[in-house]
């Protein structure tokens, strides 16, 4: 199902600009309610406003949507929001109708690469030389991750890192190690196979393929995709049969859920770890507030393992806010990211769902009054901050459909469809043809 809409997210983007060449559009971004324009004064604006997520961060962005419309009256935000599964084959669908909305929340990497090469995401640089989106508080750094080809068509939310969650007790109680920052993926493993033994509970939730796959190739010194992003990065497909041979060797033996168990998990509230069923889950910092709130314990954060961590860790946007370069209303949309990324009472609100905030100035202010849970955070991203490497920006159009693909090979591996060396032989084969080779 996910190889569907994800290829159908590459194709109807495609032909969205077909259509758009044709004068094929239905509406075009937001509209105005009493008159059409800019908008300034007292003229009536609506913006038309996506994002995935849980129930939570779609409580805390109505809190935040209401807090902005208060400020500006003549604004009025239409929510459009869903879970993660979903969200870019409705966004392609209405891409495919020249009629994205206003403000959208954007991926890094894949789809943010794939939007920027069809046209569809407006160039914020001349809003930030204005003055009207103000990244002067911001380091250059993050600033660049929203950029594409000097094209600044993203604002990062907040900033954010791969991490190895913990459940503490449940490792003492194991009699296991905790983990250090300097542990290999051995390591990691042993503790998990202790924990399934001593516990008869799972040893760690089952990896997921895209993200931790591209970790495991950075710290051997490699990338997903080559410099120019016309093919994959690394030479030697025993590096991807090892990464699947090592997934596989824990779900046959029961230490991680096999998918038929993940499948079940309808979001980040239901994972293993929340309920004590596993005392690992690898993802990212910023789901850590969500999970800590639905289970009854504190969760611990420790960098990945690997033989050369710093080299492997990265810092990424949790996520971007985009403009649709269809929209009437650019100026207004800009407005409201610079309002997202420069009010403390936005981070009040939702704390590090989206993030630890990229301005540096509300980043310190916030520290003083965090929980214990957001105080991990904050320290996390400190440390990967000094212990990591820049992240990889060459992400090809066709780089979400090649995930896709990885996905379900690692799939059919683990049902035992086919080996660790068939699947890292035939996801080299898929790459190459998509990628036009």
């Amino acid at each position: 199902m996910k190889k569907k809409w994800m290829f159908l997210t590459a194709s109807v983007l495609t032909a969205s600009l077909a259509l758009a060449a044709c004068g094929g559009a239905s509406d075009t971004g937001g509209e105005t309610t009493d008159s059409e324009g800019g908008g300034s004064g007292d003229e009536q604006i609506k913006l038309r406003m996506s994002w995935w997520g849980s129930q939570e961060r779609h409580d805390m962005t109505f809190k935040i949507i209401e807090m902005y419309e208060k400020e500006n009256p003549n604004i009025k935000i239409e929510p459009e929001f869903t879970g993660w599964d979903g969200y870019f084959e409705r966004m392609a669908a209405q891409a495919a109708g020249n009629n994205l909305p206003d403000i959208m929340q954007q991926n890094f990497g894949e789809y943010l690469n794939l939007y920027a090469s069809q046209g569809l995401l407006a160039d914020l640089n001349e809003f930030k030389d204005s003055g009207e989106l103000d990244l002067s508080k911001v380091d250059e750094s993050i600033v660049q991750s929203g950029m594409k080809d000097d094209q600044l068509l993203g604002i990062p939310s907040g900033t954010n890192a791969l991490t190895a969650v913990y459940n503490a007790e449940m490792l003492e109680e194991a009699g296991a190690d905790l983990p250090t920052d300097d542990w290999t993926w051995d390591d990691f493993e042993e503790i998990a196979y202790k924990v399934h033994d001593e516990l008869d509970t799972y040893g760690t939730r089952s990896y997921e393929a895209g993200n931790i796959f591209e970790y495991y190739l950075r710290e051997q010194g490699f990338a997903l995709f080559n410099e120019d992003g016309t093919a994959l990065g690394y030479d030697d497909d025993q590096i991807l049969t090892d990464y699947l041979t090592r997934a596989k060797e824990m779900v046959d033996a029961g230490v991680a859920p096999g998918y038929d168990v993940i499948q079940q998990i309808q979001g980040i509230e239901d994972e293993l770890i929340v309920h004590k069923k596993a005392p690992f889950d690898l993802r990212w910092s910023n789901q850590m507030k969500t999970m800590s709130m639905a289970a009854d314990y504190t969760f611990d954060l420790n960098v990945l393992p690997g033989d050369n961590i710093t080299q492997g860790m990265y810092l990424k946007p949790a996520m971007l806010w985009s403009v649709s370069e269809n929209s009437e209303h650019k100026e207004e949309a800009v407005k409201f990211i610079n309002f997202f990324t420069n009010t403390k009472e936005v981070f009040d609100t939702i704390g590090s769902d989206r993030g630890v905030p990229i301005n540096n100035e509300i980043r310190e202010q916030m520290r003083a009054d965090l929980d214990e849970i957001e105080t991990k955070i904050y320290d996390y991203i400190d440390k990967v901050t000094e212990n990591s490497s820049p992240i990889d920006t060459n992400f090809p159009a066709q780089s979400s459909e090649i995930l896709n693909e990885l996905n379900t090979i690692d799939e059919r591996v683990m049902y035992g469809q086919i080996t660790p060396e068939e699947g890292a032989a035939e996801f080299r084969k898929s790459a190459e043809m998509i990628l036009g080779n």
